[in-house]
């Protein structure tokens, strides 16, 4: 959604409307509905439930509730001796009233723009329609206000609350009922509910329980708007602007929430480059994923690279067990941080949780949905890799596939495609596996750039790999170590980063797949390879081999080249000075890689690049398949074996 105007809200105004706030939180008056107070019926939790239901004693009279109240009583419960409200009571109490000022704001900005302070002027002498009209712009203005206070709240205390809400949300039984009516209705309804909670015993234990539950209520309101809002008429002044908090971050745009599961960075383990040995590939393409995403215009919320066609939201590293997965995801994340941190950038790294299939129907969805919805905040870069991906993205079709993975295979495939599919080009997901021909093919043929984590490949490789082992022995006990270095060779001087792609693909004009190998020179029999029609009548005959080839492994390739064109080191000055890059605005950033781009392209051909990047994609392709299929066969032969050795033992 294009958010075509930005709308400051001044301090100065939001302290008019304070008083106003403060009234709401001492008292408000709310009658219960007749389902609301049925809602104990269903089963979740009795007690809570129960408790909520009979807030008014089971009478039907309203009744007065005052939150600020129920935070003095809290205060005596917690801290009986201490004069001063506890930390967390007072900073959530502080966000909360000053949530609701701002919401007020909102809506009050929502009358004047939609011009429902005109009909709520004339209520008294509206006809039917514009009755009609003042009731539907009352919804919408309250589910707004409510939503705005919600999103204001998480974005102040997310940061406070604990990482792991799962135990609080154990407890919370949802919001009984969410009132639309007017605003005021609104309000009162809502902090009836969240007084209701905090005042049950069993909700609040601790300070930090005041901060984990109100995160906790206020998500749960959202997604009580969420799943309104499509109901809602008059939204076009809701949808065209963003209003935006003077002197902060904090802006709300229509009814974008990028606190869903909204993510903590994890902790990892430090490791540069250097410290891998072998894997040039694998070290050449994180280095320019960094590059590329650290390029991003957080202002114009979009990449010059992604323009420029050598940007990869979804990528994949693979090789056999022991080469090194998770030593570069660690340095992939430690470059990153170091360089976000450096050019005072916000950075996100969000590994997938080993914890996402879940045996409840649906719960691996609603997972899978918490994890892949921060991949969609334009607000910091993000990088998310899939460790052992082969688990939680197996081939669908494959005997005894659980239910949870083909939920989760179905988030993945409609947020990396599709209409949920939004790409700022600040977010990369990294698949990293032992078994690429495990993964499921709707899954690989998302994958936008590829490459071989091969571990030590050379005597200089296997050199440098036991050096860094021994080294520790020689730094404590020197001379210990009574072994004579290699003449030649200076340690670690091949563990450094290649300049582009050409240096480590020692250029094959031949595929290594037999398969792919024979249709490449029958094709070649008939057309020259610098023809276009070399290209088209190969993909026709590979396709016959492997059916699942199809038009997305096509654009695969071209992205793959259009990689290689994009395939140059960004300026190392620009990283010490960064006003000289990093900090100009999207257009002259544009600009200068275009120059950057065209300087490259100089020493390349494009027939040459096509004609390694097919190769190479194709011999992928065969070895993925091949493995399978030798996987199955051996299955197969394995279980015959078993089968002659038991009859040989009963004969």
């Amino acid at each position: 959604m294009e958010h075509n105007s930005t709308f400051p809200i001044k301090k100065t105004e939001l302290d008019m409307l304070r008083d106003e706030a403060t009234s709401y939180l001492k008292s408000v008056q709310w009658e219960q509905g007749q389902r609301a107070r049925n809602k104990d019926k269903n089963g979740k939790d009795d007690s809570i439930l129960l408790y909520l239901s009979r807030a008014n004693n089971g009478t039907n009279a309203s009744e007065l509730t005052s939150v600020s109240k129920t935070i003095l009583a809290l205060k005596k419960r917690l801290l009986p001796e201490s004069v001063a409200i506890p930390i967390h009571l007072n900073q959530t109490l502080y966000n909360v009233q000053e949530a609701i000022t701002l919401g007020i704001w909102i809506k009050d900005s929502y009358y004047d723009a939609s011009g429902l302070s005109g009909l709520n002027e004339r209520k008294s002498a509206l006809d039917n329609s514009g009755k009609r009209e003042y009731e539907s712009k009352m919804q919408t203005a309250t589910a707004f206000m409510l939503f705005s206070m919600a999103y204001n709240v998480l974005y102040n205390l997310n940061a406070v609350a604990s990482d792991d809400l799962s135990v609080m949300k154990q407890k919370f039984a949802g919001i009984p009922e969410v009132s639309l009516i007017s605003p005021l209705k609104g309000i009162s309804c809502m902090l009836f509910y969240y007084d209701k909670y905090l005042g049950h015993p069993d909700i609040i234990k601790t300070d930090k329980d005041v901060v984990d539950f109100t995160v906790v209520f206020f998500e749960a309101l959202i997604s009580e708007i969420q799943m309104r809002k499509s109901t809602l008429e008059y939204q076009e002044t809701i949808l065209d602007r963003t209003y935006k908090l003077e002197n902060s971050d904090f802006a709300v745009s229509g009814w974008e929430n990028v606190f869903v599961g909204a993510a903590k960075s994890v902790e990892f383990n430090k490791i540069q480059f250097e410290q891998i040995v072998g894997n040039r590939d694998a070290k050449h393409f994180a280095r320019r994923l960094t590059e590329r995403m650290l390029s991003y215009d957080f202002t114009a919320k979009k990449n010059p690279f992604q323009e420029l066609g050598g940007f990869m939201p979804v990528f994949m590293g693979y090789g056999i067990p022991g080469t090194g997965k998770s030593m570069l995801i660690a340095a992939i994340a430690t470059r990153l941080k170091e360089h976000c941190d450096n050019l005072d950038l916000p950075f996100l790294f969000h590994p997938m949780p080993d914890t996402l299939i879940s045996t409840f129907q649906g719960g691996s969805a609603e997972k899978m949905v918490e994890w892949m919805k921060p991949l969609q905040d334009p607000s910091k870069l993000i990088f998310a890799p899939i460790d052992d991906a082969e688990n939680n993205l197996q081939e669908r079709t494959a005997q005894g596939v659980s239910a949870g993975v083909k939920e989760v295979i179905g988030v993945f495939l409609r947020y990396t495609e599709g209409a949920y599919a939004v790409n700022y080009g600040n977010s990369s997901i990294g698949l990293f596996t032992n078994l690429p021909e495990m993964l499921d093919k709707a899954v690989i043929s998302r994958v936008q750039g590829r490459f071989k984590i091969d571990g030590a490949r050379t005597e200089h490789d296997f050199l440098d790999q036991d050096y860094i082992w021994w080294k520790k022995f020689e730094k404590t006990m020197p001379g210990f170590v009574n072994m004579d270095d290699p003449n030649q060779y200076q340690y670690l001087s091949d563990q450094g980063l290649a300049k582009n792609m050409g240096d480590i693909l020692q250029a094959t004009d031949k595929p290594t797949e037999a398969r792919v190998l024979e249709t490449f020179e029958r094709i070649e029999k008939q057309h020259q390879d610098d023809d276009h029609m070399f290209y088209a009548s190969l993909y026709k005959e590979i396709q016959a081999i492997f059916p699942f080839f199809s038009s997305r492994d096509v654009r695969n390739i071209q992205s793959a080249i259009s990689l290689r064109l994009t395939d140059f080191d960004l300026e190392a000055d620009w990283f010490e000075n960064p006003e000289r890059y990093f900090k100009k605005d999207y257009d002259t950033k544009f600009g200068m890689l275009q120059e950057l781009m065209k300087a490259n392209m100089k020493g390349l051909n494009f027939s040459d690049i096509r004609k390694q990047e097919v190769i190479r994609y194709l011999d992928n392709v065969a070895t993925i398949a091949d493995t399978d299929f030798k996987r199955k066969v051996e299955a197969r032969v394995g279980q015959m074996n078993i089968e002659i050795a038991a009859r040989k033992h009963f004969d």
